[in-house]
């Protein structure tokens, strides 16, 4: 999930639009790989596949504890909002599957196999500017009204125009029409190849806009922005299709659902889930071994010795898509800033990391080197060269700089604890490797809020963060990592709104040919677009963690989802 600059989160998504996560979490969030089913949906091929055969929203029987046995699952949740097109969040991820469908899905065991959801086909023209969905003729809406195509019309065009974190999803769309009650057609201006992997991401999930407007005075149109004012409606009421609907909220205790008694994909294998406000990893743990509740989804990895041999829990690590990177500013006013415009005093600071050690110093070992910001296993990762440390280089690298005798640096970071990797942590290692070519970093850790308020304002020579991605494909990280016109880090790296953008002219260019583009032409540009990015010398990612799958071992379907976190309904209880 990305941070955005108005809101208070994290992918990337979410670090991010950085975002809507102001909560210090160790969590499982959305992933994604390369789509390499890309071209069959983009080049004007159809996907034929009938939802009640395949569809991701089918639910397993888990016998009959299922039909008495409520799902608690323990998680320190980073909710900003319910509201479906204002919800950006890894819980919201989570929450919004469950309630609100999107027209498509993604398997959570091969990413690049998309599954039908309210939709029973769709198809994509030749140059990927038009997009047609056929909707399923059985879904319906929690109150028992049919999903139609005005439903998916409203809902996207209050997603684009309300403007949330979410809402970039939607950036480039010139019309949507429907031909029909049970057809959407979408047009967008210029080859938007991704859109696709984003109609299944849980942001894109479709409302009910008859009670929208009816029950909460919900705006769609142009003026939603500031003329929608329904965002508090949305913490008791959902107006979904899901499997589950929203019984109720208190914020810093839980969030609870009830199953759909009117599913119309069949019966929700629980009669209701809460998530319920757990912190920290080792409570957590407690809980889960004690057995009060059903998942723990953050569990530290070094928890791990803890866990094994106990017969009542299933426990597992797995790769994922998510990172903890260090950023620079070269355009801060802050101390140091001005020593960063060099490029080669910032090569120097990367040359001068010693990577495993870090892995070793945060995870104990259970991660992986990541080349780019684009993570590993995305379309455009593959080939590009991993960071690693040559200390005598760099120490060149400050003499050729007249800085042989270093400079103090100013590194401002949020105070959290992600994926397992402690944010204090990761910087006292990040601040011992740099002392060796001369480099005084003073570590200033703050609250989530206080560091979102200086990056956007001043930017930060020195930072970390983290992302977790939004949906499954890669233009998400150019698009928010790149040093093109308009993007986050292009502003933030340049000095916030006190200093001017940093421009790489060639990445716009590339992002525009990954996005007409399918097959290998379409991973090269994105290839090309990760090295020029690692060129840019403004990311360093660190970390890319293995996450802990926990849960008591009659848990069925515990999984880790490329576009929804953890999606609900694949979810059951068995022998």
């Amino acid at each position: 999930m990305r941070i955005s600059s108005s809101t208070g989160g994290l992918r990337r998504r979410r670090s991010h639009g950085l975002l809507a996560l102001g909560a210090a979490f160790t969590l499982i969030v959305t992933g994604c790989g390369g789509d390499d089913s890309e071209s069959s949906t983009t080049t004007g091929e159809t996907e034929n596949t009938d939802s009640n055969e395949t569809g991701g929203s089918e639910v397993t029987d888990g016998g009959s504890e299922s039909e008495t046995r409520e799902l608690i699952i323990a998680r320190d949740m980073d909710i900003n909002s319910l509201d479906p097109s204002r919800a950006y969040c890894d819980t919201c991820q989570i929450y919004l599957t469950a309630v609100y469908e999107t027209l498509i899905t993604v398997d959570p065991t091969d990413l690049t196999n998309r599954l039908p959801r309210l939709a029973s086909n769709w198809e994509a023209n030749d140059d990927n500017t038009v997009f047609t969905f056929m909707l399923n003729p059985s879904a319906t809406f929690a109150d028992g009204s049919p999903v139609e195509a005005k439903d998916v019309k409203w809902t996207w065009e209050r997603l684009h125009n309300v403007k949330g974190s979410a809402g970039y999803l939607m950036d480039g769309i010139a019309s949507i029409e429907t031909p029909d009650d049970k057809t959407v057609v979408a047009t967008f201006g210029a080859p938007n190849s991704a859109f696709l992997p984003i109609v299944s991401a849980p942001y894109m999930g479709i409302m009910n806009s008859d009670e929208a407007v009816a029950q909460a005075g919900s705006v769609s149109d142009e003026n939603a922005e500031t003329a929608d004012t329904s965002e508090e409606f949305y913490l008791g009421t959902s107006l979904g299709s899901g499997p589950y609907i929203l019984e109720s909220y208190t914020e810093g205790d839980a969030l609870v659902l009830a199953a759909n008694a009117n599913y119309w994909n069949g019966a929700p294998a629980f009669p209701g889930v809460t998530i319920k406000q757990v912190k920290d990893s080792s409570s957590q743990l407690q809980q889960l071994q004690a057995g009060d509740v059903d998942i723990a989804m953050q569990i530290s990895i070094d928890s791990l010795g803890q866990l094994e041999g106990d017969p009542n829990l299933a426990v597992s690590t797995i790769d994922s898509y998510n990172y903890v990177y260090v950023a620079f500013s070269p355009g801060s006013t802050l101390t140091g800033g001005e020593q960063l415009q060099d490029p080669n005093v910032r090569l120097a600071m990367k040359l001068a990391l010693d990577y495993e050690g870090i892995i070793d110093a945060t995870v104990a070992g259970n991660g992986k080197l990541q080349a780019s910001p684009i993570p590993n296993g995305f379309e455009g990762s593959a080939g590009l060269a991993l960071p690693a440390e040559d200390l005598d280089q760099a120490a060149q690298l400050m003499a050729d700089a007249g800085l042989a005798d270093g400079f103090a640096l100013d590194a401002v970071y949020p105070k959290v604890n992600v994926y397992g990797v402690d944010f204090d942590i990761m910087m006292q290692k990040v601040q011992q490797d740099l002392k060796r070519i001369n480099i005084d970093l003073q570590l200033q850790p703050v609250e989530f809020s206080q560091w979102r308020e200086t990056i956007n304002a001043t930017g930060i020579p020195v930072t970390a963060v983290y992302f977790a991605p939004d949906h499954t494909d890669t233009s998400q990280y150019p698009g928010y990592f790149g040093m093109m016109e308009g993007s986050p880090w292009s502003a933030r790296a340049g000095g916030g709104a006190a200093g001017a953008p940093i421009i790489n002219p060639d990445q716009a260019p590339l992002l525009a040919e990954a996005l007409a583009a399918s097959g290998d032409a379409k991973a090269a540009a994105y290839a090309a677009l990760g090295q020029s990015m690692i060129d840019d010398l403004i990311f360093m990612p660190l970390v890319n963690p293995q996450l802990v799958l926990a849960a008591q071992a009659d848990v069925k379907g515990m999984h880790y989802s490329g576009c929804c976190n953890l999606d609900l309904s694949l979810l059951s209880i068995g022998s």
